[in-house]
């Protein structure tokens, strides 16, 4: 019997974002695809020539033997399944299906084929070390805070021509001694104590001797112990 060796991935080359082309002979991903859906615009935002070498120092390509992976094709992979929070099945199943992710992981035209087995997964996560994905999540980041700052200073730009410079401005002074230092918290051990306070106020001012005889029994003074002794707790 003939044991048939079971095929994990293709073998697509990786081809730099930098690339040029010639003008009519695009892939039809670039002339088809909305350039304003997430994954085409990742796919322009990250510097896939960088994390790329990152990975292969981790990872040499191969003398003999078979080519691996695309490492755009790898690192790809992991930042959709960890974008869409999915399972390594389903991260295969969901590339196999989507146009765009392809085009996100470097593909010249669709494939209905998934990328990879989903086990592979597992050899991705015991090739790249902690060293490794720090340093290309540095990259995705120092790329993220460029942009923010790119952003702000175009919209700081952009204010600063469209609205004139206010002639009224100047220093508000405020006298603090105005504002009353009094003010009691609203805890509810204070408002519990109030209530009770003002019920005994109750009881002592319609109160009579003559003609009530004995006064009713309020317990304030046990009432006010246990109230500080509870206040006093951290």
């Amino acid at each position: 019997m003939v044991r048939s060796s079971k095929k994990c991935a293709s073998t697509p080359d990786f081809v730099s974002q930098n690339q040029l082309v010639f003008e009519g002979f695009e892939s039809p991903f670039a002339k088809k695809l909305n350039p304003d859906n997430r994954w085409v615009v990742l796919a322009k935002l990250i510097p896939w020539d960088e994390i790329c070498n990152i990975y292969l120092k981790a990872v040499p390509k191969k003398v003999t033997g078979r080519p691996g992976l695309s490492p755009r094709v790898v690192l790809g992979s992991i930042i959709i399944k960890h974008l869409c929070d999915t399972d390594d099945r389903e991260t295969c199943s969901q590339i196999s299906e989507n146009i765009y992710m392809q085009h996100f992981l470097g593909y010249s035209s669709f494939s209905d084929e998934p990328p990879f087995d989903p086990s592979l997964f597992v050899t991705f996560r015991k090739l790249l070390s902690l060293d490794v994905i720090n340093q290309i999540n540095e990259k995705i980041v120092a790329l993220k805070t460029k942009l923010e700052e790119d952003q702000k200073q175009h919209k700081d730009n952009s204010d600063s021509d469209s609205k004139p410079e206010n002639q009224n401005r100047g220093t508000v002074l405020m006298d603090a001694t105005a504002c009353p230092q009094d003010i009691a918290y609203p805890t509810d051990s204070n408002l519990l104590n109030d209530a009770r306070e003002k019920s005994e106020m109750l009881i002592d001012l319609p109160y009579q001797k003559e003609l009530h005889g004995k006064k009713p029994r309020t317990y304030c003074e046990k009432a006010r112990t246990a109230y500080l002794l509870f206040q006093d707790r951290k």
